[in-house]
């Protein structure tokens, strides 16, 4: 059996071109766990902390790019962990979490000085999307590959959201979008269907297998409507995307 094609290297560096680090805070340890390997297949370092003394002391130690911030905390609250945070580093930025989205909270936390804002439940693509904008928007990594993914004749611009086959513009909604960026990230690899709902769907999304299979039925109308098949069914394993053959 041939090996499964190496996953594409991380496009985020640091300036020295050592891995990106970066500190998740959360006291929901599943969460902080998914979150990290979300974050660790983008290749870069990643340290957690349960608590916010945890999360001053880790980042001491850490010095980190950014900082994945629950705002509530079994000790001290998030906005409270971004103050003694920001005295140490003024410049880091911080993505908050919470599962309060009351528009008073937002303002809490961005007039804290948070950089952005996701609130409980949300897709691991989209913390990591803002991770990713975070830190090219504050200049603490370099850019080590283009933001376009291409696989045969279809690529994805990660950065400007366009997706083309042939050259032909093709719409996608947010949702089909990232599921056709986790298959061209990973092309020729089989991915289940557990795998793709970790990626693109929200970490307590359920285990709804069938939902995997209807988005990838809308993909394939868009996708391979009309032409050389590049998204196939692997029997019992999952779904795989590769070039036409010839």
């Amino acid at each position: 059996m041939r090996a499964s094609a190496a996953p594409t290297p991380p496009r985020l560096t640091r300036a020295d071109g050592s891995p990106v680090r970066v500190l998740v805070v959360d006291d929901e340890a599943q969460l902080a766990e998914l979150l990290s390997m979300a974050l660790r297949y983008e290749g870069w370092q990643v340290e957690t902390a349960g608590s916010g003394a945890d999360a001053v002391r880790v980042a001491r130690e850490l010095r980190p790019d950014a900082v994945v911030l629950d705002i509530m905390l079994p000790d001290l609250d998030g906005l409270e962990v971004l103050r003694r945070l920001r005295a140490d580093d003024p410049e880091i930025p911080v993505l908050f979490l919470t599962a309060r989205d009351a528009v008073e909270d937002r303002v809490a936390g961005l007039t804290a000085g948070g950089d952005d804002y996701v609130t409980k439940p949300f897709s691991l693509e989209e913390v990591v999307a803002r991770c990713r904008a975070l830190m090219r928007r504050t200049a603490v990594v370099a850019s080590g590959t283009s933001s376009v993914l291409a696989v045969g004749d279809l690529t994805l611009d990660e950065d400007a959201h366009e997706v083309r086959r042939g050259g032909e513009e093709i719409t996608l909604t947010a949702t089909e979008f990232e599921l056709l960026r986790y298959l061209m990230r990973n092309p020729r690899r089989v991915l289940s269907k557990t795998q793709i709902l970790d990626r693109v769907w929200h970490y307590d999304f359920g285990g709804q297998a069938n939902v995997v299979e209807l988005y990838v039925s809308y993909l394939r109308k868009k996708i391979d409507a009309g032409r050389e098949p590049m998204i196939h069914t692997v029997r019992g394993a999952g779904y795989v995307l590769k070039p036409p053959a010839g």
